[in-house]
Formats: C-alpha cells, sequence, structure tokens
C-alpha cells in the first residue's frame, strides 16, 4: 500500500467549541426542585468527533431517569437537543 505524505491531519470544523453557551433538550431540576424537560443552557466542556458534551449547574436526567453525577450530558453534533441559546421575551 502506498503511503500518502501529509505534513498534518485534517482540521474538523465544528459548529460548536468548548467554552461556548448552547441549549440543549433535556430533564431538569428547575429552581423549584421539579423536574421538568425543557430547554436549558449549559457550557461545552468537551468535543470529540462524534459528540459534544455538555455540563450544567443545575441536576440534569439520563432519559431512564437516573440522574448524572458529573452534570453532563453527551450530544451527537448534528442532534436536534442541542442548539446555540435563543433570545428568550421579557
Amino acid at each position: 500500500m502506498a503511503s500518502l505524505p501529509f505534513s498534518s491531519p485534517p482540521e474538523m470544523e465544528y459548529e460548536y467549541a468548548i467554552g461556548d453557551m448552547v441549549e440543549v433538550l433535556c430533564d431538569y431540576e428547575n429552581e423549584d426542585e421539579d423536574r421538568v424537560h425543557d430547554w436549558l443552557k449549559g457550557l461545552v466542556v468537551q468535543i470529540d468527533d462524534n459528540l459534544v458534551a455538555v455540563q450544567f449547574p443545575e441536576k440534569v436526567y439520563l432519559t431512564d431517569g437516573w440522574m448524572v453525577p458529573d452534570h453532563v450530558l453527551w450530544y451527537r453534533h448534528d442532534s436536534s437537543k442541542i442548539r446555540q441559546p435563543r433570545k428568550r421575551a421579557h
């Protein structure tokens, strides 16, 4: 097999970057400690070729009901459950 010379691996372009604020659709506890399913703002803390990790100050839950101890949920880059923050009407 012939080797292909290159100086560096190709750069991947992602919609999100570490440190970005995003909104994700998830289950979490609101300020009244009620569990709700809605959009929640979080911080992108890790990115790989397939997934984006978002961390939250609130308690977040998996779809099967388990609380996530590190408050980090992972989403695919093309998931409809992650988006840039929307401006809210006051």
